[in-house]
């Protein structure tokens, strides 16, 4: 036996969806209902492990076996189901990797597992074993009665009169519905090997399943949960939330001020008229509200934050030992292959600016709610602030959090040839000064001379890289920052001009694609490579890894000209024709090799304890011993596909999570 194909169906009384598949697995009722396998290209078995069905011998020798190579869609699932169910009644036979202090040692090695998810991911194709089978136009389709089937079968059940009070669904319960499980178990397994036969000619680079391994080990560390701190938060937040409506109460006369219509209407009749109690509309509401009506805007504010649910999604993710597992989706971005969050999504918590982080997040792991309504202004901003601290390193351990200094900025005037952006980070100046001095022709210091005009250096960065023009600034929030409308058009050209390279590098790209496209041929624009195979358009970019685009063309656009398109998953969430041009493919392009770039630096920090890491952030848990410059030094180092690229790597110490 070289490979084994896997699809198992479960049962937990653990939500999967909110608690992810670690502690899922932890639950005592957890268990395997239905096991389908297939050795090689054999027909697939399912196995009835509720009536009784064994695994066979050389079955179990397969999942430990690393010369075999397991399959599943969405692989981690299955791995980590399977570590659990030979833990339990197979305990000689469970191996685990690492070294005894990691805390992977529940869990299969993922070394010999492969993912037709992520093969999927890889090509541009659905991240759903039902949309990919789609998408392919596959024979063999998943079947539609299975959610159904699912929620039947593998999670409890209210009880009720009609079922006779039972809190969950067995077999004997529906026998026919239970005969058409498993052979939804089977079509999913035939439909995995299916795919695999499909996209056999598109295999993943052995990098890429490498990186796709360092992923499932952070995934399995997990990062510990301050659960304490985490209890008292929502317990704070409750007392905070009463407090904050019985004042609205008073002020208002409304039976439930947290009504987003009551709360509307009593505005309109106090003269402030508005479509939405967004957190954009009320910031913009109080720029003029009188002071009694800001009062209420303010309370609204404070009950309309939602930091609480960062908490309990922590008490929901965190397994028996308090560490959250699972937060991270490998390929989550198929368009650049990027990670993307699940669970507690640490992607997007809130950033911090308290001074007194240390002594806030002491009084709230303290329970002590008056101090905090004393000395604050507003407790759920606190709360808001403090969710990152709630991640801790163990006992006797600190964290190291290091990350690049602007990666994509150095990544688009490295690929663009942008000489003077080079310099800039060459000589260790401001990004942001050095944009402003070449946009505007005159030194630009930060807190010094033309200082004023770092802003504008900022803005331009971050919103005219990738194409975008006027409404980029706006969406990044130009306006806020106290720009005016008639500045933002010649921000954008002021720009351009300044970055003749880069600008000439979107062009290029999109007139590559369109040549490509056309001719089914190949192109190359600075060391990107772009070529047609079997209704693909690819990418090379210099790490050996591929960009795909499903089903390219060429077609008209709302503006009179062409525009290129692909098959993919839409804003819809749909699989839909995208558009796209030029820039935003080099955004594409940029962001991938950036993405390269971290799981480069990943692999060689591979020694260390990676627990997390949040856009181009690693957050390491280590020994009071670690040097930070070390570890900023091994993560700065150029990867030896990019000669020239210049990286930098900042980083800090700390006693739980937080932004420097």
């Amino acid at each position: 036996m070289k490979s084994l194909s896997i699809d198992l169906e479960t049962f937990s009384d653990v939500d999967l969806n909110k608690s992810g598949v670690y502690r899922y697995t932890e639950s005592p009722a957890f268990e395997i209902l239905l096991f389908g396998f297939a050795r090689d290209d054999d027909p697939v078995t399912v196995l009835d492990l509720t009536a009784g069905d064994t695994v066979p011998k050389d079955v179990l020798d397969a999942l430990t076996d690393e010369t075999v190579t397991k399959w599943a869609f969405n692989a981690s699932f299955e791995r980590i189901c399977l570590s659990a169910y030979l833990r339990k009644y197979y305990p000689e036979r469970f191996v685990t990797y690492s070294i005894p202090e990691d805390s992977v040692r529940n869990y299969l090695d993922p070394a010999s597992w492969r993912c037709s998810m992520i093969w999927s991911a890889y090509l541009g194709l659905p991240l759903s074993l039902k949309g990919v089978g789609e998408a392919l136009d596959l024979e063999e389709q998943k079947m539609a009665e299975g959610k159904e089937l699912l929620r039947y079968f593998c999670t409890p059940c209210k009880p009720r009169k009609a079922n006779s009070g039972r809190t969950r669904n067995l077999p004997s319960d529906a026998p026919d519905k239970w005969e058409v499980f498993k052979k939804y178990n089977r079509r999913d397994v035939e439909v995995e090997m299916s795919i695999k036969k499909h996209l056999r000619n598109f295999p993943v680079p052995e990098s890429v399943w490498e990186e796709y391994h360092i992923d499932q080990e952070i995934n399995d560390r997990g990062i510990l949960v301050d659960l304490e701190m985490a209890e008292q938060a929502i317990a704070i937040d409750s007392r905070s939330r009463a407090s904050l409506t019985e004042k609205l109460k008073k002020l208002t006369g409304l039976s439930n001020p947290n009504s987003v219509v009551q709360m509307k209407d009593w505005l309109s009749a106090h003269g402030l008229k508005t479509d939405t109690l967004g957190k954009k509309a009320v910031a913009s509401l109080l720029e003029t509200a009188p002071d009694d009506l800001k009062e209420v805007l303010k309370l609204r504010q404070q009950i309309a934050k939602s930091s609480v649910k960062k908490y309990q999604a922590m008490q929901n993710a965190a397994c028996r030992d308090h560490r959250a597992r699972g937060m991270f989706q490998f390929y989550g971005a198929n368009r650049s292959g990027r990670f993307s969050g699940r669970l507690i999504q640490l992607q997007n918590l809130p950033q911090n600016h308290m001074p007194d982080l240390a002594e806030a997040r002491a009084l709230v792991k303290n329970g002590d709610y008056d101090s905090l309504d004393l000395l604050y202004d507003s407790v759920p901003n606190v709360l808001s602030e403090l969710i990152r601290t709630a991640f801790i390193p163990r006992p006797g351990m600190k964290f190291i959090v290091s990350d690049f200094s602007s990666i994509e900025a150095r990544v688009l005037a490295y690929l663009s040839g942008e000489q003077h952006t080079m310099d800039s980070f060459a000589r260790g100046e401001d990004i942001y000064c050095a944009t402003a001095s070449a946009m505007f022709h005159k030194p630009v210091v930060k807190h010094g001379i033309n200082g004023e005009l770092r802003q504008k250096g900022k803005i331009a960065v971050l919103a005219c890289g990738y194409g975008g023009s006027v409404g980029a600034l706006k969406a990044m929030g130009a306006l806020d920052m106290g720009l005016q409308e008639e500045e933002l058009q010649p921000i954008v050209d002021a720009w351009r001009a300044a970055n003749p390279h880069i600008t000439k590098f979107w062009w290029d790209v999109d007139r590559a694609v369109k040549e490509v496209i056309r001719t089914k041929g190949t192109r190359e624009v600075r060391g990107i490579r772009f070529f047609y195979k079997s209704q693909m358009l690819f990418i090379h970019l210099p790490s050996g890894r591929d960009l795909a685009y499903v089903k390219p063309m060429i077609q008209p656009n709302q503006y009179g000209g062409e525009s290129i398109t692909y098959m993919g998953i839409g804003s819809t969430k749909k699989w839909e024709r995208i558009e796209s041009y030029g820039p935003k493919i080099v955004e594409n392009i940029t962001q991938a090799i950036s993405r390269d770039i971290l799981c480069y630096a990943m692999r060689t920090l591979s020694h260390c304890f990676i627990c997390a890491h949040v856009h181009d952030e690693l957050i390491i848990e280590c020994g009071m011993d670690v040097s930070v410059d070390a570890v900023c030094e091994q993560m700065g180092r150029t990867p030896p596909w990019a000669p020239g690229l210049l990286l930098r790597a900042d980083g800090y110490e700390c006693e739980f999570y937080k932004k420097d």
